[in-house]
This record gives structure tokens, sequence and C-alpha cells, in this order.
């Protein structure tokens, strides 16, 4: 059994290595409450994936028809169609490669085969009540079609139109360049690249009646190498002519705008009824101005980090639908750092930037400073309309507002978010933030914005912003982390449906559906639902359940501001559901004098901290246990460095947050003294040593089972089974060995007899040999083996 010591024992040195050495607690402020694996959103039914197909990828490109209940992904060379309430069930496929003449082309020009020469789908717009618009890169010849989608969702309509149209100006001939684009009736907005090599990004309006048009060609002061990310429709008054479409992109500073090479995130702005100018601008936008988007944390030596990677926006709606909220998310572009943000604008701040002076390059060293000259009127940007001047079109603007227009795209300032600051900043984190969308909640005490942000890998946070004070004073709380791919892939495409509530969510590697909220995860207490802060969950009085603003119950009970269970829980009837009792676990634990265990306790919430209490068996009173010497507080529980008799009893661990306090975990430590272990291996080794047809005629004695169950529960080993499953192994190899000895003595002496009779040939004499050898060499091994043991059994048994 010197093995059996030798293995446990390694086991109890890998569970104290775990646990991390250092007692301090760490800051908790900004941790996600709960972080949940892909293993436990599977298992609590709260995730669907669909993994993709075998020939497939890149789900990046999303449509969401929640009045045909049904969810349109673009992909390499397919078009699927998954139902809203479940994706992986009765969802239809449209292949749709390049063909092989393209593929064939493209691999000539030098691309790579598998990875670019595909039909990579960029665009999915609605076009009418039947159809959608749908275009891909074609495999570096872009193509546009038609799909048929059916008036209603009984039709089970989903069919590819055979017509296809040349989708040069509308999708990327790169499947790495990313495209923003909006069907505005019957006219395609589309911010992308136009040509092979990716040099000539423009902004494009296509289809319709009017004449394509398209941003200035080849000119850094209108676009610099610009990614799209975002198009939008805003109405500027109650005239239709006023309504703007506003773009929101990352592109490389202008040339003087900064000192070395850098990403600038923009906001950009064109008329809807915009058509060129007469002479100058032919076919060019005339309206087209942008602005920066500043996202920084200001420093206290007065240099402010900067956030300037833009990476996704999401428009929420209020109660004005001209002034939406313009949440975007940013990351770094510095090598110095990584971090990520999310910031909050308002419109009003946008148009007042419009209305503000231009950029324009001046004086000596060529820098950018504000235009102090006349500006020609009607202002550049503004809208040709009864509403403003009075022109009718474009067309008609004065020569002097189209050239003005051409020489000054860029606003001279920026634009700042609400607060001057970010929302959300994350900069001691091993991703970044890649999307984000945003669901506005009522709750008991007002209406929330709940964000859900994709990261680069593979997790979505879920956060709630909490006025203090003011609505411009806004608190960040981090309700959970959870990771909602099998393998870490970057969240880039994310649909949010209200009327399912449900989040849709895309990879390189397939799509996930997850609910927009778990009420049943937080626990089965009002504390710990109170403790969530979650708007969409509520106390109902037997359990924590989804919020409807709408029903009336005077046991609900939720507090998102304050998240405060002393105060919603306390009047509570049964002291059980106000301190969580109902989730208290209660184990057994043994440990052995003079060596060290290690009592885990990990509360669900990572938010909590954790306080452990000591009450001797014969006595009521209860003590707090300080980290000293012999006692470790880790994050994971506590470590006892080595054990005294005295230190049996009932251990209580407590998780305090918010400050509320409640019992987790009721450990009950036995304390083995070395002399009943003594004489537990004495006994356990005068078993194994029993004679050979006796151990393999019958199984492992008591005693066996007792002794490395008395070391596993020492280390609270948490697969029990599997090590059981092990030592029946290892049992199994000693029955065999011994077997495999007894036969084989039982040969060499029936060889020895024979010997004795006849006279040995040479033949027989070196068989002899051979046989002698081999007991030799088990004899040898033996002999190693016991050595090995007897090492590992003179170790110290304190860890």
């Amino acid at each position: 059994m010197g093995f059996f010591r030798g293995s446990i024992m390694l086991l109890c040195g890998v569970a104290l290595l775990n646990t991390g050495g250092s007692g301090a607690q760490q800051t908790k402020n900004n941790v996600p409450r709960l972080k949940l694996s892909y293993k436990d959103m599977l298992e609590s039914n709260n995730l669907v994936t669909f993994e993709g197909l075998p020939n497939s990828s890149a789900y990046h490109t999303f449509l969401l028809d929640e009045e045909k209940g049904r969810l349109v992904v673009g992909a390499k060379d397919h078009i699927f169609s998954f139902n809203l309430l479940n994706i992986s069930k009765e969802f239809a496929q449209i292949p749709w490669p390049a063909s092989s003449t393209r593929r064939d082309e493209c691999k000539w020009a030098g691309k790579d085969l598998s990875r670019e020469c595909s039909n990579f789908v960029k665009v999915l717009q609605p076009f009418n009540q039947t159809h959608v618009y749908v275009c891909g890169t074609g495999a570096f010849h872009p193509v546009c079609s038609y799909l048929d989608v059916g008036k209603k969702s009984e039709d089970s309509v989903f069919r590819l139109e055979p017509h296809v149209e040349n989708g040069r100006g509308k999708s990327p001939y790169d499947p790495k360049l990313l495209t923003a684009s909006m069907l505005i009736d019957g006219e395609l907005y589309a911010g992308t690249s136009a040509d092979f090599m990716g040099r000539d990004f423009a902004i494009f309006r296509t289809l319709g009646k009017h004449h394509p048009i398209r941003t200035e060609q080849h000119d850094s002061r209108w676009l610099n190498d610009p990614r799209f990310l975002g198009i939008h429709l805003i109405s500027e008054s109650d005239n239709p002519e006023d309504d703007k479409i506003y773009l929101f992109f990352r592109e490389n500073a202008i040339d003087g705008e900064h000192t070395g090479k850098a990403t600038h995130a923009r906001v950009g702005q064109l008329c809807k009824n915009d058509l060129g100018g007469h002479r100058s601008l032919v076919n060019k936008w005339t309206t087209f101005l942008k602005a920066r988007l500043i996202c920084s944390v200001p420093g206290n030596n007065g240099i402010d980090t900067h956030f300037d990677e833009l990476q996704d926006v999401f428009l929420m709606s209020t109660k004005d639908p001209k002034s939406p909220v313009v949440y975007a998310v940013f990351t770094t572009s510095s090598n110095i750092f990584k971090g990520s943000a999310v910031c909050m604008y308002s419109m009003t701040d946008i148009r007042r930037v419009f209305l503000g002076p231009y950029a324009h390059r001046d004086g000596p060293s060529y820098q950018w400073v504000p235009f102090q000259g006349r500006v020609p009127y009607p202002r550049p940007g503004t809208c040709p309309s009864k509403t403003f001047g009075g022109f009718d079109t474009t067309k008609d603007l004065p020569d002097e507002v189209v050239q003005f227009a051409r020489s000054h795209p860029a606003m001279f300032n920026p634009v700042y978010p609400i607060n001057n600051r970010p929302i959300i900043v994350k900069t001691d984190v091993d991703y970044q933030f890649t999307q984000i969308v945003v669901d506005k909640v009522e709750a008991e005490d007002g209406l929330y914005d709940v964000m859900f942000i994709g990261t680069d890998a593979g997790t979505i946070l879920k956060v709630v912003s909490i006025p203090r004070g003011s609505w411009h004073d806004l608190e960040e709380v981090l309700l959970e982390e959870m990771t909602v791919f099998r393998e870490p892939a970057a969240i880039t495409a994310m649909e949010l449906s209200t009327k399912q509530q449900q989040l849709y969510l895309g990879s390189d590697i397939g799509v996930s559906q997850m609910p927009l909220h778990r009420c049943e995860v937080y626990g089965k207490a009002c504390a710990e639902c109170c403790l969530a802060r979650d708007p969409y969950c509520a106390w109902d009085g037997t359990e924590c359940s989804r919020y409807f603003p709408m029903a009336k119950r005077r046991t609900r009970r939720q507090d998102i501001r304050n998240g405060d269970p002393l105060t919603q829980c306390s009047d509570l009837q049964h002291h059980d559901e106000l301190s969580g009792q109902s989730t208290l676990q209660d184990k057994t634990v043994y440990g052995v004098e003079n060596s060290s265990t290690f009592l885990e306790c990990s509360p669900k919430s990572q938010r909590a901290t954790t306080y452990w209490q000591y009450q001797s068996t014969t006595d009521d009173h209860k003590q707090e246990i300080k980290s000293e010497e012999r006692f470790i507080h880790t994050e994971q529980g506590l470590l006892i460095r080595a054990l005294n008799k005295k230190d049996s009893g009932i251990y209580l661990c407590q998780a305090v947050e918010h400050g509320f306090m409640q019992t987790v975990l009721k450990v009950n430590l036995e304390v083995i003294d070395t002399e009943r272990l003594e004489d537990l291996l004495h006994r356990d080794e005068e078993a194994a040593s029993a004679p050979a047809h006796e151990y393999s005629s019958s199984r492992e004695t008591p005693n066996q089972r007792l002794w490395y169950r008395d070391f596993l529960s020492l280390v609270n080993h948490p697969t029990l089974n599997s090590v059981d499953e092990f030592c029946e192994q290892v049992w199994k190899r000693e029955r065999k060995h011994k077997r495999q000895k007894s036969h084989l003595v039982q040969k060499v002496q029936l060889h020895q007899q024979q010997q004795q009779k006849t006279a040995t040939s040479p033949r027989n004499h070196m068989h002899a040999q051979g046989l002698a050898a081999k007991w030799k060499h088990l004899q040898e091994r033996q002999k190693g083996r016991n050595r090995r043991t007897h090492e590992l059994e003179r170790a110290p048994r304190s860890v």
C-alpha cells in the first residue's frame, strides 16, 4: 500500500498548490458577480448553440426578423434561417458558394484558397415584405442577389433568386474588411472598399431610382483607410427632407492631426436627399461631414488615456425618436497596455459639433486649426429643404458651398461622451470588447439600461448602469460573465430580441442563443435575489423570478439602486429566506494530526468576501479565525497548515456582500491522531501481504477502502468516483501481478523437479536459465518498488 500512500500525498500537494498562496482579499468591485462557464450555461439550460457546418464558418452577418420569428445569418458560402425560439431546431440553409472559375482566379491572384477565395456573405438588408437583399465577397468578385423569405412565417419560404448582380460598392472584395450597410426606401447605403486591392474606400448609395453616388475618391481628408461599423437613419426635424444618415467608423488620423500613425474614431453625416453637385462633386456627396469621437480617461498628470479603436455602436431609442443615445465600444490602439471602454454620446452633442467650426489647415506649420473665415450660405452640410434655405436639391447649391464642402469635410471640435468619461473601463483582463447591445428594462424603482457586451474571448458581460445622484453620474454594476461558445472565439455579431427575450450571438465557429435573464441562477432566497441587482428579476415571495411591471404583488422585492437585502427582506416571516440557509452546504472532512488540510469555500457571488468561524463540538461559542502562521485565508477557502487534535470541530464559512452576511458552508472537521492512522495503515498492509491465492480470490478489504477514503476526505477531493475507478484499476493490476508471480513460481518449481529426475539437455538447461532470469528480474523489480515506497514513507507528512 506504499503506492497509495505516495499517490494520495501527491494529491494533497496538488490540492494545496491550487489554492493560491495569498491570503489577501482582492478588490471585488470590478469583477462579475457571477461567472458562468460554457458547461454551467449548458447544464442550467441557458444556452442553445449551433456549432456550424464542416464546410462553413464566419457567422458574422445577422438580420433579425421578429415579425417572421427568424434570424437570418450570412456566413461562408451559406445563408441560414434560424427559428428565434430555438436556433438548434428547424433551421434552413442555402449554399451560395463562389463559382469554380472565380475561385481559380482568386487563387491565381495570390489569395488563400480556403480562407479568402469563397463567398463570404456581408450584406443582409430587408428589401420589401417578401425579399432580403444579400451580397457576398464572391471570391474577390462581389455579387448580390435577392432572398425570398415569404410574406408570413407560415409560408415557410427560404429561397435564393437565380438573378445575380454586380456587388461592387455594396460588399468588400476582401472578407477581412468590415462593411456597414442600410437599405432605405429601396436605396442601399454602404461603407465599404470598392477595389481588389482594398485601397479605394468609399460611402456609396446604389440601387433605387437615383444615379449611384459616393464620397470623393483618393482624398485622405474625406476617408483615410476606414473600417465601417454602423449606419443609422436619424430624423433631424419633423420634415422628412431633413433626415440624415449617420455613419460610425474608425480610420487613420489625417496628416497633421496627430504625430505618428494613430487611429481615430469618427461619426459622419450625410443628407438622405443629397444628389451630388451640378458642376463640382458630380455624383459625389455634397453634405458629407465627419467629426472625431473621444473616449478617454482623464489622467492625474493631465494626459488622458485614449480608447480610439471603435469596435461597435448601438443606438438606444428614447421618448424622442430624433435623439437616441449612442453606446459605443472602444479598445486601445496602444502597444503598452490592453484595454476596453464603453462611452455614451447624446445626439445633441453630435449635432452641436457639426454646427461648430470646420477644421482648416493653415499657417507656416500647416496644422489643423478652426476655420475663422466666412462660411458660405447655406451652411455646408445642411440638407436642401424648405426648413433651411429653400433649395430644392443639392444640384442647386451655389458653387462656393460645394467647393467649401469639398475642402472642409472634417469638423474641428471632437464629440465628447456624456459626463466626459467612459461608463465602463476594463484594463486588467485578458480580453477586449467587440460588440454591444442594450435593453431598456423597467424595474420597481425606475428604468435601467442593461448592456450585453461581447468579447474576443467568446464571453458575454451583462452590465447595468445605475444612476447616482443624477443621470450623468452612473455606477457600473457587472452582473454576469458568461461563456457562450465551446472554444474561445471572438463575438462578431449580436442581436437582441425583446419579443423573445433572447440574445443571439455570432462568431467564426457558430451561433449561440441565450435568454436575457436567468433569475433562478441567483439563488433560492430573497436576500440572494436582492443582492443580484438584476432589473429583470425580483423576489416574488417563493422564488427569484422574472419581474413584470404590471403584476402588483405585495411580496415582490427588488432593489436595483442599492441591492440592500436587509431593508427588502428583513420583514419576511421565515429567517431562512433572509439568510439563505436553504442553500447551506453541510459536509464532514477528515484530517490527520500534524498534516495539512484545506477547507474549500467559494461563494456563488465573486463579489462576496469570506470569513471563517470556529465552534467546538462541546461548546456553542463561535470565534473568528484570523489569518496567521497556521491558518491562511485564500480566495478558494481556508488552509490549516499543521493540524492539532484540538482543531476538531465545526467550521463555518460566511459570505459577506453589500453589508449582508450569510453562512454558505458548514464543515465538520475530525482530526485523526497519528496512532490511529498507524494502526489503520498497519492492518491495511497486513491485508495487502496476504498469500497470493487468498488475495486474488477476494476483493479489497474494508480496511483498504477506509484508508484511502480517509485521505481523500482529507483533501476533500471533488471527483471521488474517478478516484474509486483509479484505485480499482491499481488493485486489479496488483492482483494480476500476484497471480503472474504465483504462476511463475510454480513453473520454476516444476522445472527444478524435472531436472532432478532426468538429465537435462542443453535446450532444457537454456529454458531453465531463462525462467531463472525472469524470476531474478521480477525480484529486482520488486526490490526497486519497495525502495521507492520506503522513500515515500520517510517523507514528512505535513505539506
